[in-house]
């Protein structure tokens, strides 16, 4: 890896695909108390959209490193424990190794501002609309942010791309229509799902092979 977020054969910006998680790479699930699409809770209940790992995998082709960034707030909110919440978070890396796709990094934000538990709760500067989560894992991994895209199914994670100084692509989730009310900047594509925005995506960029380099923390 060469300065200035270059790969070291000089042939331009190391580039980063920022991948939500629930609703882009796995399937929502019915929250009984709201009753709308929310993060899976438990490890059984984890299944990836179909065709994401096929997309994630042609990201990665292309010379995108992958780096999943998801708010994760229920252990904040008293629900669940936080190790349980990473238990989750392993299942879905796992069905994703089981298709070919290595996250090269990830990160998790455990925090809400109106939480339960005391050291989970309060502002934080990770919490997707802000660009925490993808400032830091883009400084870890080298990443040049400008010639790297935010996926995401929410408002907040347009906003958190835009914030950081990607290009954002859009998921449309149906599950996840509650999450998006309009309050963020346009972004830059929307698609259905992340195998037909990765089509849109890939139009017009440069095609190239490059290997990923993980995080020291939240690393595969």
């Amino acid at each position: 890896m060469g300065p200035h977020g270059k790969d070291d054969a000089g042939r331009g910006p190391r580039r980063a695909a920022f991948l939500d998680r629930d609703g882009v790479l796995n399937e929502l699930v019915l929250d009984p108390l709201s009753g709308a699409g929310e993060s899976p809770l438990e490890v059984e209940e984890v299944r990836l959209v179909a065709g994401a790992a096929a997309a994630a995998r042609r990201l990665a082709e292309a010379g995108f490193i992958l780096i999943c960034v998801s708010n994760q707030p229920a252990a904040a909110k008293g629900r669940v424990p936080l190790e349980q919440l990473l238990a989750v978070h392993e299942r879905v890396r796992e069905l994703l190794a089981r298709e070919g796709v290595a996250l090269a990094a990830w990160r998790l934000c455990p925090h809400h501002p109106r939480g339960v538990v005391a050291e989970l709760s309060g502002p934080c500067s990770c919490r997707k609309p802000a660009p925490g989560m993808l400032l830091d894992a883009a400084g870890a991994a080298g990443v040049a942010l400008g010639a790297s895209w935010m996926v995401g199914d929410t408002d907040a994670d347009v906003a958190a791309g835009r914030a950081a100084g990607c290009r954002t692509l859009l998921i449309e989730h149906p599950g996840s229509a509650h999450k998006r009310t309009g309050g963020a900047p346009a972004p830059d594509l929307r698609a259905g799902d992340l195998a037909g925005g990765v089509e849109l995506l890939l139009r017009g960029q440069p095609q190239k092979a490059e290997s990923s380099l993980a995080s020291p923390t939240g690393s595969s």
